[in-house]
C-alpha cells in the first residue's frame, strides 16, 4: 500500500502518535537521569513488580536481551539496593530476583514525575476532552494488544 491508499486521518494519526511517542520517550529518559537509573533497568523493575520474582532467563526473555546483559544490569541494580537475588526454595540452583522497597519507591517516584509532566501538557484540556483522549487511546491499545499476541 502507498500513502494514496490511506485515509488522510490515518496518515495524520500515525504521524502524531510517532511524534508524541518520541517526545514522551525523550522526557522519560530525562526523568530517569534524575534518579540515576537506565531505561533497561527501569523496564526490568516494572517487569519484576508486575510479574513478581523472575529468574535471569525469564527477565532476559521479557526484555529481549542476552542473559549476560541482564546479569550486568541486575548487578548494578543490586549494588544500588533496588533488587535482591534469592535462591529458589525448591531448586537451590535457581536464582530469583525480587524488587526491594527502594526499587518500588523509585518506580513510584518516576511514574509520579511522568504523570506530572502529562498533567501539565493536558492542563488546557477540559474534563470531557481528557475522557475522550483516554477512551480513544485505550481502544487503540486494546486493538493493538489483541493483534500483537
Amino acid at each position: 500500500m502507498n500513502n494514496e491508499s490511506f485515509d488522510q486521518n490515518i496518515i495524520e494519526i500515525e504521524k502524531y502518535l510517532r511524534k508524541t511517542d518520541h517526545i514522551i520517550r525523550k522526557k522519560g529518559r530525562e526523568i530517569l537521569k534524575d534518579f540515576n537509573i537506565t531505561g533497561p533497568q527501569f523496564v526490568a523493575l516494572q517487569w519484576l513488580i508486575s510479574d513478581g520474582e523472575l529468574t535471569i532467563g525469564e527477565l532476559s526473555q521479557k526484555l529481549k536481551l542476552a542473559c549476560s546483559t541482564i546479569t550486568d544490569l541486575i548487578d548494578r541494580m543490586e549494588k544500588n539496593k533496588l533488587v535482591t537475588r534469592t535462591k529458589d526454595k525448591k531448586d537451590k540452583r535457581v536464582v530469583r530476583i525480587r524488587v526491594n522497597e527502594e526499587g518500588h519507591e523509585l518506580v513510584k517516584k518516576v511514574l509520579e514525575k511522568r504523570r506530572v509532566y502529562i498533567a501539565d501538557k493536558l492542563k488546557d484540556f477540559d474534563k470531557s476532552q481528557k475522557e475522550v483522549l483516554k477512551e480513544s487511546l485505550e481502544t487503540l491499545y486494546m486493538a493493538m494488544k489483541e493483534s500483537n499476541k
